[in-house]
Order: structure tokens, then sequence, then C-alpha cells
């Protein structure tokens, strides 16, 4: 199977493009973005050495989902999605925060929780949780967003001390990020699926608050099956779960946590098969529907060709 791990796309009106860890970002003269969903995965703020095939459609797709389902509580950035790996929207600031929101003692909060850590970004966690234990109403833990490098925890109090974002903007982005969690955990429960945590980027347009990137994808978030999550914390077990998390999982066991000094694993195909096929059992339980395969055979082709006849029509 293909993937698309690079791209060097040229659209009419382009302007900039920019690479990311996972999305190629390409600025059009009309303030208008054409953001392409590689397939590449990413871990510990590491690009792992092979594509997933399939993985960027899934992510496309699912968030372009709740997107739309989410309109009415906060405006974003999305137009159309002329390609099922390609999203096309509204150029906005980035506002330099990543509003993290946490339901459950779970992945990095549980990891800091082991080590004896009971304050996480200013929050005081309860004594007495074991891992994937819920918390009695949702947590926000921000982190800061590094142009390089790890995202950095950081306190709602340092935000707004430090000036990175205006109060009245944070608490925007709070308030938003409270209801956007509550309309997704809604969604995620009547496919029988628990939102665990997930996390949101907010963007200024014309002075207006906008949520941009993707929301609710296995990337951004951690989901576990609702049915035996009571059973399975009862006796001490391993929640069952939908979302990146098993990629991380595999890469600790391998030796490799992106620190200084450690190498990074060989991926067999085998995994990278096992990658493809976690991604679609998302898609499908998520939204309910069966996941259409795009043609792969010439990815590249296939996305400048799509989003050529898009942007023709483009007012």
């Amino acid at each position: 199977m293909n993937a698309i791990t690079s791209s060097e796309f040229n659209f009419k009106g382009q302007k900039a493009v920019y690479h990311g860890k996972v999305r190629d970002v390409y600025t059009l003269e009309n303030e208008v973005l054409v953001m392409v969903a590689s397939d590449r995965i990413s871990a510990f703020d590491n690009i792992l050495p092979k594509g997933i095939p399939y993985k960027g459609q899934v992510l496309n797709q699912v968030a372009t989902m709740f997107l739309e389902a989410t309109k009415d509580i906060v405006p974003n950035w999305l137009i159309a999605t002329p390609d099922p790996s390609v999203a096309v929207g509204l150029a906005c600031e980035p506002i330099r925060v990543e509003m993290v929101i946490r339901g459950y003692l779970a992945g990095h909060s549980a990891r800091e929780y082991k080590l004896g850590k009971r304050t996480l970004c200013g929050v005081t966690l309860p004594e007495g949780m074991k891992e994937n234990d819920r918390f009695q109403e949702p947590i926000i833990t921000p982190a800061s967003k590094a142009e390089e490098g790890h995202d950095e925890d950081i306190s709602r109090e340092d935000i707004i001390a430090n000036g990175i974002v205006p109060e009245n903007i944070y608490v925007q982005m709070e308030n938003y990020t409270r209801a956007l969690f509550k309309r997704g955990t809604e969604m995620a429960a009547a496919r029988g699926l628990i939102l665990v945590d997930t996390k949101y980027e907010f963007g200024m347009r014309n002075g207006e608050v906008i949520l941009i990137d993707e929301i609710h994808t296995p990337d951004s978030s951690r989901y576990f099956y609702a049915e035996g999550y009571e059973e399975r914390q009862a006796n001490n077990e391993p929640q069952k779960q939908l979302s990146k998390e098993f990629v991380r999982q595999w890469l600790i066991e391998n030796g490799f946590q992106g620190l200084k000094g450690q190498t990074m694993p060989f991926m067999p195909n085998e995994f990278v098969q096992t990658i493809t096929n976690r991604y679609i059992e998302l898609y499908e339980r998520i939204t309910g529907k069966e996941f259409v395969k795009s043609d792969t055979s010439d990815i590249q082709t296939r996305i400048q060709k799509n989003v050529d006849a898009y942007l023709e029509n483009l007012v």
C-alpha cells in the first residue's frame, strides 16, 4: 500500500508552505490555507520512519465530521474538503497555547502521577487515583506551543501573567474547550466510546477566536471502549482503547521516548499494517460509517488534481 510521507505541491496563488510533523500547510494569496494530511505519524515529538497508509484520510475525514458537528459552539477555520486527505480553510494567527482537556487520569497525566506529582499545569490532582480513573470534573492542562521540539506544560496563571494570551481571550478558550469536550464526549458515548482526553488549538481572525487544526481524531485524542470500562478498572486491567497511545507504548517497550541519545526502533511492516487497521477501526467506530479507501495508486497526482479543480471555482 502506498502512503504520502512528503509533499511539494504548487497550487494556484500559493505564497508559502509549512511542513509540520504530520500536515503540510500551503498558504494562498487570498489568505486561504490548503492543509494536506500526510500519512506521517509522530510520537514523542518525533516522526516515525514509515508512513501509515490511509492515516491522513482518516484524520482528515474524522476532523471534518467533528468540525461540522461543533460549528454551533465555536467558529472554525474549515471551508471544504476537496480531497479525502485535504482540507481547505481560513488562515488565522495561531495562539501559541494548546488547550489540553482531560476527563481521565491517562497518558501524560498518569505518567506524571506515577512519579508522585500531584500538580499538573497548576491543577491539583486528587490523592488515591489509579491510572485511567475518571476525574470528578474534566481538567484543563495547557501546553505552550514550541516552534520546534517538545510542547511544554504551563499553568493558566503563567499564561496570563507572562502575557502569552490576554486573560479575556484565555477565558474564552477555556469556555470553548469545555463545551467542545462535552459535545465530543456525547458523540463518543453514542458510539460506545469514552473520550478520555483531547487537545484543541485556536487562532485569531479579525479579532475573533477561531477553532483551528483537527479535533477529536486519534492523533489529538484518546478513546476508551465504554463496554467493560468499569470491570477493567476494578480488576486493575489495561483499558481497551482507540488512540495513538499504543504506538507510544510500542516505542517505550522498544526503548524510545524521544529522549537525548535514544534511537528510533525499526518498524516492521506488520506493525505498520496494525496501525493502519487501528486508524480505520476508529474511523468506523466513531463515525458509524464504513471506511472507503481512496485511490492510492498515485496520491500526489490525485491531490493536485482535486485541489486545482476546487480552487478554480473558489471565489
